[in-house]
């Protein structure tokens, strides 16, 4: 859960699963975190609705330990 300023600058994020608050400084999260946007689509019960949340590494690691199939991961070689 992302909450903004009235200037629009990035105040704080919540992990939805957990509720850990994660640490944001200037605007920037400062900590291991996963945003998600996802809009649904036709064939879905949910078409036409958008969902946010935000999850911190734990979570995420605790989430994607339990797929079937394991995410798919690589290698980023330059870091901006």
């Amino acid at each position: 859960m992302r909450k903004y300023g009235k200037t629009g600058k990035l105040e704080t994020v919540i992990c939805n699963m957990c509720g850990k608050k994660i640490v944001v400084k200037d605007g920037i999260v400062r900590e291991g975190a996963a945003a998600f946007d996802h809009a649904w689509d036709y064939f879905s019960e949910k078409d036409g609705e958008v969902h946010h949340f935000d999850l911190c590494e734990s979570c995420y690691d605790e989430l994607v330990g339990g797929f079937q199939i394991p995410v798919d991961v690589e290698e980023q070689t330059e870091l901006l």
